[in-house]
């Protein structure tokens, strides 16, 4: 796919995915959900691509939903034959494929974050920010409710009564109250921001198995939602069974014994465990 609303470099086993549109403050449009869908497709396929950092061109990271169809922009029964809208249920596609994702995942939020511009970050691993950035859950002031399955995720991120107050009052408000609020892991200045996503990134690229990270992800983020220790103990036990056999784990103890830096051989696209995904797909209804 030729992107026209995103760019995708790749540096020293990095993805950087900009959302390019910085004339319309990176507005989200049907258009830049396909891109980024893609792109997700991409950077899962490719075994070189370690670690993936999401940020905005220009002053924004994302303003929200392109709002150019006026009145009837959420309104799907209106302009269900339009393709330069928004797809009410684009923030939601985009943040299930994230958390269906295989590398880890960094939001470096540059600037404004409003709407799904925000909760398409609650679907990555860390959010750091400029002290620019400004953010906004305000569906309520748009007469509809929050989407892109926020109302999983943001709970889970903040806890029930902030993103309840967030949510009730639909108010923008700035990176120290989402700091302070759980949202972010920290707050960079601008021109230090990218570096300070790559240095998280890097420590990944570095030092940790791609395959164990792949399955840290996933044990982490499904667990979320289980009812019983007991569930992350059968998906820990296998793991560990799995991974203690493999030339990764003789690697990893070797080059500690060695004290020197590990090379890790396998491959997220071809040797991940016999029992993954160990997760039912779940269907729209």
């Amino acid at each position: 796919m030729d992107y026209q609303t995103i760019k995708y470099e790749i540096e020293e086993n990095i993805l950087t995915i900009t959302l390019n549109r910085p004339e319309k403050l990176n507005a989200f449009n049907n258009d830049m959900l396909e891109e980024l869908l893609d792109a997700c497709d991409k950077a899962d396929e490719d075994d070189e691509v370690k670690a993936i950092i999401f940020t905005g061109a220009g002053r924004a990271y994302c303003a929200g939903a392109d709002l150019s169809q006026g009145g009837n922009t959420f309104n799907n029964d209106a302009r269900n034959d339009r393709q330069d809208g928004v797809n009410p249920d684009g923030g939601g596609r985009l943040t299930l494929r994230l958390f269906e994702l295989n590398k880890p995942v960094i939001a470096a939020i540059n600037g404004a974050a409003v709407g799904v511009g925000v909760t398409m970050t609650l679907a990555m691993d860390i959010r750091i920010a400029s002290p620019e950035a400004k953010f906004g859950f305000v569906f309520a002031r748009r007469g509809i409710v929050p989407e892109a399955c926020s109302s999983y995720f943001l709970p889970r991120a903040v806890g029930i009564s902030k993103a309840l107050e967030w949510c009730y009052s639909g108010k923008v408000f700035p990176a120290e109250e989402a700091l302070s609020g759980g949202l972010l892991r920290s707050i960079h200045k601008e021109e230090d921001l990218l570096k300070e996503a790559r240095a998280i990134a890097e420590e990944v690229r570095d030092n940790t198995a791609p395959v164990s990270v792949a399955l840290v992800r996933h044990m982490m983020w499904k667990m979320l939602g289980a009812d019983h220790p007991m569930e992350a103990h059968k998906i820990d036990s296998r793991g560990v069974y799995h991974r203690g056999r493999s030339a990764d784990s003789r690697e990893g103890v070797e080059s500690f014994l060695e004290k020197r830096s590990a090379n890790y051989p396998g491959k997220v696209s071809q040797d991940m465990p016999e029992f993954f995904p160990w997760w039912k797909e779940r269907e729209f209804s």
